[in-house]
């Protein structure tokens, strides 16, 4: 469906996108991560015709922007992280103005609304709608002309947990019952490896990862984390090191000096393997287990492999 090959992209002395080749496939759900600066934007504007590369070149179904304008502008749908729509305007006035430039009849507009579950405000004007319904306003607006490629840049951003699952619920719905390829952008890591079968880790203009979660997680020997907090007055870092490190399939393992006690974070092959023996352990020394966080590593962890930093933190 979208074929991005060595695309760079420079705002003066700043590379935003280098040299960039990027394939999507047909009816795909992929989410492209990354923090701020990392060309992420740049990208997805260029994909949507809004930013010409400097270099390289991008095709969609087969058709470039310089060719193709107007036909690739009725096969993608759009929605930026923020929509403004005119307050005066109640929520079936706002589709069916969107609607008249595709020339869609009601059906169509209802059928959205209804999909959208946005049924019962069809009266109310968008100035009183909250955030969640603003979102789900803004989407109905990207696939009433039944898209053939949706582009959402980050569109749960400031929205609470529950408008947020919400969308997502949407979303789901939308890959079952509309022939779409879907080329999302997201801070939040829950949602990508909620979303999407594929994940695209994007910093300083290139792609550093590619894949599903459980390929990258693989590829990169990620392994799975213990994390635990004792309270004992044996503090030292050296006496924990030679006490745990026998616990089966240890990869790595730090201690540090807590308020009454040590905190020991541990990566290991398998959980199930390692666990058992490290609690049968514990109950033998001179320590009470306060904390006990045992989890698979996530996208932040690999991001940090990656680049020394955390996701959530740049």
């Amino acid at each position: 469906m979208v074929s991005v090959q060595a695309v760079s992209k420079s705002f003066g002395k700043l590379k935003a996108v280098d040299q960039l080749s990027l394939e999507l496939a047909k009816g795909s759900f992929t989410a492209l991560l990354g923090p701020n600066g990392a060309g992420k934007t740049t990208l997805v504007e260029m994909i949507e015709g809004l930013q010409q590369p400097d270099s390289g070149s991008i095709s969609i179904a087969g058709m470039n922007w310089q060719q193709h304008n107007a036909q690739l502008r009725r096969l993608i749908g759009l929605s930026l992280q923020e929509t403004r729509f005119i307050d005066k305007l109640t929520v079936y006035e706002t589709l069916r103005l969107f609607a008249s430039f595709y020339g869609i009849g009601k059906k169509r507009t209802n059928e959205v609304m209804a999909m959208v579950q946005l049924t019962d405000k069809h009266n109310s004007y968008t100035v009183h709608l909250s955030g969640g319904q603003r979102q789900r306003l803004a989407l109905a607006i990207a696939i009433l002309h039944a898209p053939q490629l949706l582009v959402l840049d980050e569109p749960t951003t400031g929205l609470d947990p529950n408008a947020r699952r919400e969308l997502w619920q949407l979303l789901e719905q939308l890959k079952q019952s509309e022939q779409l390829t879907l080329l999302l952008t997201t801070h939040y890591l829950e949602e990508a490896e909620h979303l999407c079968e594929r994940i695209v880790m994007m910093n300083k203009g290139k792609i550093i990862a590619d894949g599903s979660l459980p390929e990258l997680l693989s590829r990169f020997d990620a392994g799975e984390r213990i994390e635990i907090d004792l309270l004992t007055q044996t503090r030292a870092p050296q006496f924990w090191q030679e006490t745990l490190g026998v616990i089966r399939g240890l990869r790595k393992m730090t201690v540090l000096p807590v308020d009454e006690g040590v905190r020991v974070q541990m990566e290991v092959e398998r959980i199930a393997a390692s666990l058992p023996l490290l609690m049968a352990t514990i109950e033998q020394l001179p320590a009470k287990l306060q904390h006990l966080n045992a989890r698979r590593k996530t996208l932040d962890d690999l991001f940090a492999i990656m680049t020394g930093q955390r996701l959530e933190d740049v």
